[in-house]
């Protein structure tokens, strides 16, 4: 009798497939009761899966399992095999799948292990591939051959394409030929050599994302009437700030005109935007404060001091501004004198504070100098303490133990000098006596002190 009713029970693919509480299959009847447990356990499954192969939390591993169910853990085991092996850790695949889940069941012959093999030529590998992944974790499941080979058919080597990359992930999941070449065109149209070309988006490469004719074009036409000339544009473009992702109009605008009115001269304005655009980007509120802090600092807005401590104050946050100062005065330093030091050398605040507390604690205990002499010098700031100034010192160190020169020598005269004529009158000069001075030059010889007191 029951084959009977199903017989003639009329086929449809879009009807429910619950008949008076059983389910019809293509082969046979199943109560409820077994259909609803073969439903539940690969949803349980999947989450115990993703908590315990990848490290989701519960509320996060019953998320992802919305998206996939894992009823053969063998794909997917070697999916995380794969991402183990080119140095991601727990903590990036729990950041992976959590963003990603259905990359536990991607194509691993056809899409993932060549994809990971590309990635891995161009020069990602451990933490920048990490860094990558866990940014657009989806990159590794589209085809990243066509974009890869476009811009390696523009020129590009494999560095720029990696810094495209990174700032840019993606740029991998647009269509090259649609999305990109047209706006390389424009731009090589519109005079741009192909060098020009590749500094532009090297610097700034999300603005391949944008709409030709509704942003780039407009954005060029505006940007041309600020600076005045393509050459400025291009020294613009070159900073990589992404500037063209501002709209020049509501931001620019504004804080030209009230600098103006403030009395700062066009050429100041002009210069001020093209060695630091950001300096300008600003909230008109916030470039009306900074001015005011800049000039009751002392510094007149028609000078290039003007422009680089307006540019040190709009781009340090105020807690990190603060926490820079108290860094020098932990060394011995009032605060009137790292302001005596700002005011003589605007940037000896855009360094790092590590790199601040590490030049401060070689001069006061390898040099023996005052907190109070190293703020009249903050030029030195700005030198390499590894590149320059210990190879430097190392050269006067032999040449002071040789009795070439004595406690008379002046520290900032040797330190600030070129290159080029260091080498020529302090290593050169003696390297037949004192052989192990290009040593020194070269930071194979450790620097242990001077044996005088020296100057600054």
């Amino acid at each position: 009798m029951l084959r009977l009713i199903c017989k003639r029970l009329p086929v449809n693919s879009s009807a429910s497939p619950f008949i008076h509480g059983f389910f019809v299959s293509k082969y046979f009847l199943r109560p409820m009761s077994e259909i609803s447990s073969t439903f539940t356990y690969p949803r349980n499954f999947t989450v115990s899966y993703l908590k315990n192969s990848c490290g989701l939390s519960q509320n996060s591993a019953i998320s992802a399992s919305k998206k996939l169910l894992i009823e053969n853990p063998e794909k997917a085991d070697s999916v995380l095999e794969l991402m183990r092996t080119h140095g991601l850790t727990q903590s990036h695949i729990e950041k992976i799948i959590g963003t990603r889940p259905t990359l536990l069941l991607a194509d691993l012959e056809n899409k993932l292990r060549p994809n990971m093999k590309l990635l891995l030529s161009l020069g990602f590998s451990g933490a920048s591939l990490a860094k990558l992944l866990t940014k657009s974790p989806r990159v590794l499941n589209k085809d990243l051959v066509d974009a890869v080979d476009f811009f390696k058919a523009q020129g590009f080597i494999d560095k720029q394409i990696i810094a495209m990359i990174r700032k840019c992930p993606s740029l991998l999941l647009l269509n090259a030929d649609k999305t990109f070449k047209p706006k390389l065109d424009f731009l090589k149209s519109s005079g741009y050599t192909d060098r020009d070309v590749k500094k532009i988006l090297w610097s700034d490469p999300c603005i391949l994302q944008r709409s030709l004719e509704n942003h780039i074009i407009p954005y060029f036409q505006v940007l041309r009437r600020f600076v005045g000339t393509d050459e400025n544009v291009l020294k613009v473009m070159k900073v990589g700030c992404s500037v063209a992702q501002i709209n020049l109009e509501k931001v620019l605008e504004p804080n030209i005109s009230m600098l103006k009115s403030l009395g700062v001269p066009d050429p100041i304005i002009l210069r001020m935007f093209i060695m630091h655009p950001r300096t300008l980007l600003l909230k008109p509120q916030q470039t009306t404060k900074i001015f005011a802090e800049v000039v009751k600092l002392g510094f007149h807005p028609n000078t290039l001091s003007f422009v680089l401590a307006f540019r040190s104050m709009a781009l340090i946050s105020k807690i990190l501004w603060e926490r820079k100062i108290e860094a020098y005065k932990s060394f011995g330093l009032s605060e009137d004198q790292v302001y005596s030091a700002f005011k003589k050398q605007p940037m000896c605040m855009s360094i790092s504070e590590k790199k601040i507390k590490k030049m401060m604690k070689f001069f006061l205990t390898k040099l023996d100098i005052e907190p109070s002499a190293i703020c009249k010098y903050p030029n030195l700031f700005l030198l390499s303490l590894e590149k320059r100034i210990i190879p430097r010192c190392s050269v006067l160190q032999l040449l002071m133990s040789a009795g070439f020169m004595n406690e008379d020598t002046k520290l900032f005269h040797h330190f600030t000098m070129t290159e080029k004529k260091f080498v020529e009158m302090l290593v050169r000069k003696y390297q037949q006596v004192i052989p192990d001075i290009v040593k020194a030059h070269e930071d194979k010889i450790e620097f242990q002190g001077f044996p005088v007191v020296i100057k600054l």
